[in-house]
C-alpha cells in the first residue's frame, strides 16, 4: 500500500457559494455534500483568483495568479516554464488521472492536461471513457481520429471571432449544447471515477492515485431533471412562463456572458435560481454516490479529498451575467473544504484564502517539491499550504486574497459588435482586480477604485463604502497595486528564463521545458 496520501481533487464548476446549503443557503440544496463536509474542515471565505475557467484553473494547477501564469484566454496555452501540478505529482511517483465535463479544460490545446497519465474527457461529440480501451483496436483507432478532429475543430472555434459569434446564435445554441455534450455527462464521470479508484487501489498498485473531477451541472444552460426542479422549487415546477423564460435564456448564449441592459423581473430572477438550484441538487445527488464509496472503502483515512469551486456565476447581480468582466462575490466568494485526518472534522476557517493555495496544499500532502528557484515565492509550499491556515498558526499571505478579472476577449469582440456603447460606458476591456483583507474588500477596473464593501456586514456587496472610508479604500488601492508589480515581476522572471543552470537544467530533465 502507498505510503502517501491518495488525492481526489473535485472541481464544482460555475458554482455559487451562497446557493449551497452547506453555506446557509435556504433552500437544502447539496445534502449530500454537507454530510460529507461534517468530516471536514470548511474554509468560509476561500477566493477564487480568475473569475472563469482558463485562468482560475492555470492558477489551481500552478499554484500562481493569473498575472504571473498569464493564461488568460482561451486560445492561449501555458508557458513551460510553469510545472503544473499533475507534471509534479507524476514525477513524485503519483499515478495521474482526470475525469473532466468542461470542454474547455478537456479540449482546447491551453496546456492544463499536462501531466496525466490518463486524462478521460466527458464534453464534446466524441467523449473518452476508462471503458473504451476495452473497444476492438479498429474502434479504438477510429474514435481517436474522430476525437482529433473534434478537438481541431473546437480549437478553431477558439480561434476565430466569426465561428465563435455563429456558434451563439440563437437557433444553434440548443443544437450543440446538447449534440456535443457541452456539460458532460456527471452520472458517467462519477461512474468511472469509482470504478477507477476501486480498480487501482484494490490492485496491488504501489503508486498512490491522484485524481482530478472537474463537474459542469451548475454551468448553463439549465435543463435539471424534471423530478430535481420539483423537489427543490415546487412552485414553478408546472410554471409554463417560468419554462418559456429558461428555453429562450437557455438560446441566448450571447445574454449568458453579457451586463443587463436592465434587471431581471423578480419573477425571472426566481426562476432562474430555482433551474441553477436544481442543477445544484441533481449533481449533488451524482456526487453523493462518490462520497459514499470513499467511505465504504478503505482508503477514505489515507486520501485527501478537496472540493472548491473555479469560479461562481452572476443571475444579473451587478447587473452582470455569467462570469466574464468581474470580481463581484457572486463570481470570486467560493465554496472550499478539505476532508483529511490533518484537517480537523467541523473546523470552520474564517480567514480569507485564496484557492490558488490549493496547489501548495496538495504537494504538501504528497511531500512533493516544485523543480523551481527557491528564490521564487512560489516555491514556499509549507508556508502556502492551507494547513497553515489551522490552530491559529500564522498564515503566509497573512489573511490577504486576490482576485482578478481579464475578459476573455471572444467574449468581450462579440458584445463589442453589438453594443459598442456598453463596452465603454462598463469599460468592459480593463482588467479589473480586487483584494479581501480582513472584513473589507476593494475592487478597481484598471487602477481606479470602482467600489469598497464590508464584505462581514454587506455580503452581497449591496453597499459601496469607498466614499465613506476613502482611508481604508485607498490603503487596499495600494496593496493591489504592489500586488500587481509583484505578480508582473514574477511573470517576467518566467519570460527571460532568469532561474540558475541547475533549476533549467531540472525542468528540462522532467519534460517541463524543451
Amino acid at each position: 500500500m502507498p505510503t502517501k496520501p491518495h488525492i481526489l481533487f473535485v472541481i464544482l464548476d460555475t458554482q455559487r457559494r451562497d446557493h449551497l446549503s452547506l453555506y446557509g443557503h435556504s433552500r437544502d440544496t447539496a445534502p449530500q455534500m454537507a454530510a460529507f463536509a461534517q468530516g471536514a474542515t470548511v474554509f468560509e471565505r476561500a477566493i477564487a483568483p480568475a473569475q472563469w475557467t482558463i485562468p482560475a484553473h492555470g492558477s489551481l494547477f500552478t499554484g500562481l495568479y493569473a498575472s504571473a501564469h498569464g493564461l488568460t484566454q482561451a486560445y492561449q496555452s501555458m508557458s513551460g516554464q510553469f510545472p503544473m501540478l499533475a507534471e509534479i505529482l507524476q514525477q513524485s511517483d503519483y499515478h495521474t488521472v482526470a475525469f473532466c465535463n468542461n470542454p474547455l479544460l478537456g479540449l482546447l490545446e491551453t496546456g492544463l492536461q499536462r501531466g496525466f497519465d490518463h486524462f478521460y474527457n466527458y464534453a464534446g461529440a466524441t467523449p473518452n471513457r476508462p471503458m473504451d480501451m476495452r473497444r476492438s483496436i479498429v474502434r479504438r483507432a477510429a474514435a481517436t481520429q474522430i476525437r482529433q478532429f473534434a478537438r481541431r475543430v473546437t480549437n478553431q472555434f477558439a480561434h476565430s471571432d466569426a465561428m465563435f459569434r455563429t456558434s451563439l446564435s440563437p437557433l444553434l445554441v440548443p443544437i450543440w449544447s446538447r449534440l456535443v455534450n457541452f456539460k458532460g455527462n456527471a452520472a458517467q464521470s462519477i461512474d468511472d471515477l469509482i470504478d477507477y479508484w476501486g480498480q487501482h487501489t484494490a490492485g496491488g498498485a504501489d503508486k498512490p492515485l491522484f485524481a482530478f473531477l472537474n463537474l459542469m451541472g451548475t454551468h448553463l444552460p439549465y435543463r435539471p431533471p424534471q423530478a430535481w426542479l420539483k423537489h427543490v422549487a415546487p412552485e414553478i415546477a408546472q410554471d409554463r412562463q417560468a419554462y418559456g423564460f429558461m428555453t429562450r435564456f437557455n438560446a441566448d448564449g450571447v445574454g449568458w456572458i453579457s451586463p443587463t441592459d436592465a434587471p431581471l423581473a423578480d419573477w425571472q430572477r426566481h426562476t432562474l435560481d430555482a433551474f441553477y438550484d436544481a442543477e445544484i441538487a441533481y449533481q449533488d445527488e451524482q456526487l453523493g454516490r462518490l462520497w459514499a464509496y470513499l467511505k465504504a472503502s478503505d482508503t477514505l483515512d489515507n486520501t485527501l479529498v478537496i472540493v472548491a469551486a473555479d469560479h461562481g456565476e452572476g443571475h444579473g447581480d451587478h447587473g452582470y451575467m455569467g462570469h466574464s468582466f468581474v470580481v463581484y462575490q457572486e463570481l470570486v466568494h467560493v465554496p472550499l473544504f478539505i476532508h483529511h485526518p490533518a484537517f480537523p472534522a467541523g473546523k470552520h476557517i474564517t480567514t480569507p484564502v485564496s484557492t490558488r493555495r490549493i496547489f501548495h496544499t496538495i504537494l504538501e500532502a504528497a511531500g512533493a517539491v516544485p523543480p523551481i528557484d527557491e528564490a521564487d515565492p512560489n516555491a514556499n509550499v509549507e508556508g502556502l499550504s492551507l494547513a497553515r491556515s489551522l490552530n491559529g498558526r500564522p498564515d503566509t499571505e497573512c489573511g490577504v486574497a486576490f482576485a482578478e478579472a481579464f475578459p476573455p476577449v471572444n467574449l468581450l469582440n462579440i458584445i463589442e459588435e453589438r453594443q459598442p456603447q456598453m463596452v465603454e460606458r462598463l469599460a468592459l476591456r480593463e482588467v479589473r482586480r480586487g483584494v479581501v483583507v480582513g472584513d473589507h474588500k476593494v475592487a478597481l477596473v484598471g487602477d481606479r477604485i470602482e467600489n469598497l464593501y464590508n464584505i462581514a456586514a454587506d455580503p452581497g456587496e449591496a453597499h459601496d463604502i469607498a466614499a465613506e472610508q476613502p482611508q481604508i479604500a485607498a490603503a487596499l488601492q495600494q496593496q493591489v497595486a504592489q500586488f500587481v508589480t509583484a505578480q508582473q515581476a514574477q511573470s517576467q522572471a518566467a519570460d527571460n528564463q532568469s532561474m540558475s543552470g541547475d533549476v533549467l537544467e531540472n525542468l528540462r530533465a522532467l519534460g517541463y521545458i524543451e
